[in-house]
């Protein structure tokens, strides 16, 4: 059963559709980086992940296959046929998932500091059961120190706060069941399926989707261009804006 999800839109609507899906424990507003320069050029549609910001979150686990039909469903409901899809983390393994079960909904893909398998397995049901049994606040601060480097966080703790903050204000079973989610998927043999203009970018800094893990992701994708930005931990988007967006706008561009 699909869930229907939060979004907001922003820009042209006549304009090209790019999708951004973010990291596990965020909300639509990790974005906000991204969105002036990309509404400038697309039609710009953040959304939720079931369970996150203000989506619904049903009773878990749920599956890779579950998160995707949400998207899809999302897409169908906005007329949106063939879209951008950009995708971080957890966004990026839907991402990976959607271009390779349902390819023509993908006209690019980028894959921000995200892996093909979130093995092991163990560590995401242990996640899960403490959010379970004390709450997702109990790990919202060791969430966030994984997303900034230490340089970053000492230099701008309020962002660090809001980011805080956010993990906090996910529901304990949507936290709980995505990442029942990411222990049960493995989409490395699917890989080979995806056909979209792929753009991979890893933080140099990232200790949970290193460069080494992303470059693997990169060279099982054909013809997928890799980037590493530096300095850049897990939310490489909000530390490198600028260079991000950079790079999506103009994979967006070559891929049109």
């Amino acid at each position: 059963m699909t869930v229907t999800l939060n979004h907001e839109r922003h820009g042209d609507p006549a304009a090209a559709p790019v999708v951004l899906l973010g990291s596990l424990g965020s909300d639509l507003s990790m974005w906000a980086p991204q969105i002036e320069a990309l509404s400038a050029v697309a039609h710009v549609v953040t959304v939720d992940h079931r369970g996150h910001g203000k989506s619904p979150a049903p009773q878990g686990p749920y599956t890779l296959d579950e998160l995707g039909t949400d998207i899809v469903a999302l897409l169908d409901d906005l007329g949106l046929g063939a879209v951008h899809f950009v995708g971080l983390s957890l966004g990026g393994a839907v991402g990976q998932w959607l271009a390779a079960h349902h390819p023509e909904r993908v006209r690019t893909l980028t894959l921000l500091c995200t892996s093909a398998a979130f093995a092991p397995a163990g560590p995401w049901h242990d996640r899960a059961a403490t959010v379970r049994s004390e709450g997702v606040a109990s790990i919202a601060e060791s969430i966030v120190d994984r997303w900034f480097t230490p340089a970053l966080r000492d230099r701008d703790p309020a962002l660090v706060a809001r980011h805080v903050e956010m993990v906090k204000a996910t529901t304990d079973e949507g936290y709980a069941a995505c990442c029942e989610a990411l222990a049960t998927w493995d989409g490395r043999p699917d890989l080979a399926r995806i056909a979209a203009p792929t753009l991979v970018v890893a933080g140099e800094q990232d200790p949970a989707t290193p460069p080494a893990t992303m470059r693997e992701l990169a060279a099982a994708i054909t013809g997928a261009a890799f980037h590493v930005v530096d300095p850049g931990a897990h939310l490489a988007n909000v530390e490198q804006s600028d260079r991000i967006t950079e790079l999506v706008v103009a994979h967006i561009a070559n891929g049109r």
